[in-house]
């Protein structure tokens, strides 16, 4: 297939870059293929709310220029990448999926996609997400519809950075660009069979601001952005290009990529299920699995009864989010469309508000609960479990009732607790079960993705590569790295 303009798409990230710096390709040649994929398969699943074709040909042009001029292309030269609808990209609308911001043009570049560029990589579209990252986990947006699981369209393929989960797994970018505050890039990442990375708080630099003012404290140290990709090498890659300090943010840290080594075999505890409220048999046996490849692999893998704090942690997380979104909720609510309110509103009856001395004290809570996850990762380096402890869900559960509320909130657990600690974690596939795939999460300690990555890749080198798919026949596409 190499050399072929319609095939490209469906290499990973790292080959589609290798090419384009050893000559073997155009960057032009790249972004033309990915366009190509997203005419052909992108209306089937409406991930892509933007496509920025021209701009995507005009950088293309501009690189392969350079590269003839014997200039550095970068690690990530003609990668495509999708970006989430609430990150900017410098000169389009940044919409949120809102209508009232659908000419919310954007100044510049936010601090993540503008390392991509740097980097060589090339933003061919925004892409769908729910209603300002506030009506759901189901990326369904006032402005632009609902986007649909390739592998099942009666699923849905996860939130909030679904738009992102759905154009890489489909071979529509090689990367995505998403943010994670609880889950929204793990659970896409494992409800389309891809790879993401939810990076500790720091080691990217970032812009939520919709406005002139920064968040509140909880959106300032829980929302992190974070990449999908179809390989645990190209999300190493991505990685290592948005990693580092930047004057635009002062919270970005210059942290090492790579650690030092850590005492072999690495400990990992293995939580089958977070809390002991029940796990659905698919997502157990996808933990087993994982477990297996990691013991294959040398790591000294060990049952454990839970991760620390696990029912404090989630209600602590629940209200201290609740009591900042309640602040702006009159004037929020009206924004998210037709019943875009009711995910948010059901939590915040459901946790209750904080007063200032309640707050302080969840404030202060949560250092309290980093102490305790750094004294487990202390014995335990890292941690495998579920990423949700539930097959994927039909699209809108968690804003039907008070029950698929309840459900879908207590099926991201792990990712709450994980989020609300600060610890970053990696989403890797474990394979099928049945049409759909299925995944895990591996959880390191602070600054340490890198340790995280290596144990995903383990698990990937045993159990296969899902992607890409078509997701007009909901199967995996040849051109591509299967199991």
């Amino acid at each position: 297939m190499d050399g072929i303009t319609g095939d490209w798409w469906a290499q990973p990230a790292a080959r589609q870059a290798a090419a384009v710096r050893d000559g073997e390709t155009s960057a032009a040649e790249i972004v033309e293929s990915h366009l190509a994929r997203i005419a052909e398969t992108g209306p089937a699943v409406n991930a892509i709310t933007r496509l920025l074709a021209s701009s995507a040909r005009r950088d293309a042009a501009d690189l392969d220029r350079r590269r003839a001029r014997g200039e550095e292309t970068g690690p990530l030269a003609g990668v495509c990448f999708t970006v989430k609808e609430s990150i900017a990209v410098g000169g389009v609308p940044t919409t949120h999926g809102a209508a009232r911001f659908r000419n919310l043009v954007a100044e510049r570049d936010a601090p993540p996609v503008a390392r991509l560029r740097a980097a060589g990589a090339i933003p061919v579209g925004h892409s769908n997400m729910p209603t300002l990252t506030l009506a759901g986990m189901h990326p369904r947006s006032e402005l632009f519809g609902e986007t649909l699981n390739p592998w099942d369209p009666g699923r849905t393929p996860g939130g909030s950075s679904g738009g992102d989960g759905v154009a890489v797994a489909c071979g529509m970018a090689g990367l995505g660009l998403g943010n994670d505050a609880g889950g929204s890039v793990r659970v896409p990442a494992s409800f389309c069979g891809v790879a993401g990375l939810k990076p500790t708080c720091g080691r990217f630099a970032a812009d939520h601001r919709m406005g002139p003012d920064d968040p509140p404290p909880g959106a300032q140290q829980i929302v992190v952005d974070g990449p999908l990709a179809r390989t645990v090498a190209d999300l190493r890659l991505a990685f290592e290009v948005l990693a580092g300090a930047d004057v635009s943010d002062p919270r970005a840290v210059p942290v090492p990529t790579r650690g030092e080594p850590l005492d072999g075999p690495v400990r990992v505890a293995v939580v089958t299920d977070p809390g002991g409220l029940g796990v659905h048999p698919e997502v157990r046996r996808a933990v087993g699995r994982a477990e297996e490849a990691l013991a294959d692999a040398g790591y000294a893998v060990e049952r454990v009864e839970d991760v620390p704090r696990l029912a404090e942690t989630v209600e602590a997380y629940g209200r201290w989010l609740m009591t900042e979104f309640a602040e702006a909720w009159p004037a929020v609510a009206p924004l998210l469309g037709q019943g875009g309110d009711r995910y948010l509103g059901m939590g915040m009856a459901r946790t209750g508000t904080a007063g200032l001395s309640e707050y302080m004290r969840l404030v202060g809570l949560r250092l309290n609960i980093r102490r305790s996850w750094a004294d487990f990762l202390d014995r335990y380096p890292l941690v495998l479990g579920p990423v949700f402890t539930e097959t994927p869900v039909e699209p809108g559960l968690e804003s039907r009732d008070e029950a698929g509320h309840e459900l879908v909130t207590s099926a991201l657990r792990l990712c709450t607790a994980t989020s609300f600690a600060g610890v970053p974690a990696v989403a890797v596939p474990t394979g099928l079960a049945g049409e759909l795939p299925t995944g895990v999460q591996v959880i390191g300690r602070p600054y340490r993705e890198d340790t995280c990555l290596d144990a995903a890749a383990a698990v990937e080198a045993r159990l296969g590569v899902l992607t890409p798919l078509d997701p007009r026949r909901g199967s995996r596409c040849g051109a591509g790295p299967t199991s």
